[in-house]
């Protein structure tokens, strides 16, 4: 297809899929003129996940650029692809000093992992950027007085697992090894806004049933 068509194909613009070529987001198509390229599915599919990561993720161009980059290496294995390109999506950062909250929160998460038989995220711990996040919101919980201890996080924990395993039923869904991994990029920036929703729906639903009118 020729860029007028790409473009209507995705509803994205003309302009804004040249920013992209320029921008090394999107891979450029093959010369038929001096002036004029043609573009197939695959270009079509990788912008709609370039439109994914900066318009639902709200990532900068050069993090989706990073995104991009680790969905492409093919020096990493499987394993590695998926993590590298989901560890480069936006996270909060970790612990910017060590306090006496953080320290317990990190023990926490801690004997969490090892409840759970998380092996990789305790080989990784401080290097994964959810492990610092997930301390960071354990600190939050202690520091505010509110239920934080591994018993209160562990039911959280447990239902992520099964997260876990309808996430990547979903991704092994898609052919090939590099489809697999830009649908867990985009099945991770675009089921999160769902999952707090129907969270949020959820406790909607059990507050009414619980103390709402004949409750």
């Amino acid at each position: 297809m020729r860029l007028a068509e790409l473009s209507e194909r995705s509803g994205v613009p003309t302009a804004t899929i040249k920013y992209y070529l320029r921008e090394r987001l999107l891979p450029p198509g093959e010369r038929v003129t001096a002036t004029t390229a043609e573009y197939g599915d695959t270009h079509l599919r990788r912008l709609r996940l370039v439109r994914a990561l900066i318009q639902v993720g709200k990532m900068s161009v050069a993090t989706a650029r990073e995104v991009l980059a680790a969905v492409e290496d093919e020096s990493l294995d499987h394993h590695m692809r998926l993590g590298a390109a989901v560890w480069a999506l936006p996270f909060d950062p970790g612990p910017a000093e060590e306090t006496p909250e953080t320290a317990a929160a990190r023990r926490t998460a801690d004997e969490l992992l090892r409840r759970l038989d998380w092996r990789f995220g305790l080989e990784l711990g401080a290097l994964s950027p959810a492990y610092g996040l997930l301390v960071n919101a354990i600190a939050a919980l202690a520091r505010l007085g509110y239920p934080h201890g591994v018993e209160n996080v562990l039911p959280y924990a447990r239902l992520a697992g099964e997260l876990a395993v309808t996430d990547l039923d979903l991704v092994e869904g898609f052919e090939t090894p590099t489809e697999q991994v830009e649908a867990a990029v985009a099945l991770t920036v675009l089921y999160e806004p769902v999952l707090l929703s129907l969270r949020r729906l959820a406790e909607a639903e059990e507050s009414h049933r619980r103390y709402g009118e004949g409750g």
